[in-house]
């Protein structure tokens, strides 16, 4: 698997060195208790990039449910509801598509809070497969920023839904 490497946009200006470090981070909606933190399901194989994503989403102000494979994800999704899912494509047992097609079958209003991540861009089974479902994609390896971006896209995309 591709090392990931988590860091800063490039292309935003470097901060002062009289600045503090900019923090990326998604606070609750005013009124929004850490009770009602919208939750994540985080769909990760590797220890190490599963870690480090939970804790970014945590310190964001998601709550995160952090999964190694897609059975156990099923597991999940059939115990109750998230308002953005994070799946790698490349899990073994049941990799991220076969994940989505049996979240299909069981929970279809899930579908649109897929946000797939695939360090494997050049791979034709993925390309098509995302293709198929007009699925939201991250490449690995992506910035912080892009997966907040994601996330509120996400969230924007089901309240135009729901209205």
């Amino acid at each position: 698997m591709p090392e990931l490497a988590l860091a800063p946009n490039p292309s935003a200006p470097p901060p002062s060195p009289a600045a503090p470090a900019p923090s990326l981070r998604v606070h609750p909606s005013p009124g929004e208790t850490a009770a009602h933190a919208k939750k994540i399901l985080l769909l990760e194989d590797d220890p190490a990039f599963k870690e480090i994503m939970s804790e970014f989403l945590s310190e964001s102000g998601f709550e995160v449910v952090a999964v190694q494979n897609g059975v156990e994800g099923v597991h999940q999704v059939l115990a109750g509801d998230f308002e953005i899912i994070l799946c790698d494509m490349m899990m073994p047992t049941l990799p991220g598509d076969m994940f989505f097609r049996a979240v299909e079958r069981m929970r279809p209003h899930l579908c649109d809070r897929f946000v797939f991540m695939t360090g494997h861009r050049g791979n034709t089974k993925v390309n098509e497969f995302i293709e198929n479902v007009n699925g939201t994609i991250l490449v690995k390896p992506f910035h912080v920023d892009d997966v907040l971006e994601l996330i509120a896209f996400i969230q924007v995309r089901m309240r135009l839904l729901a209205a």
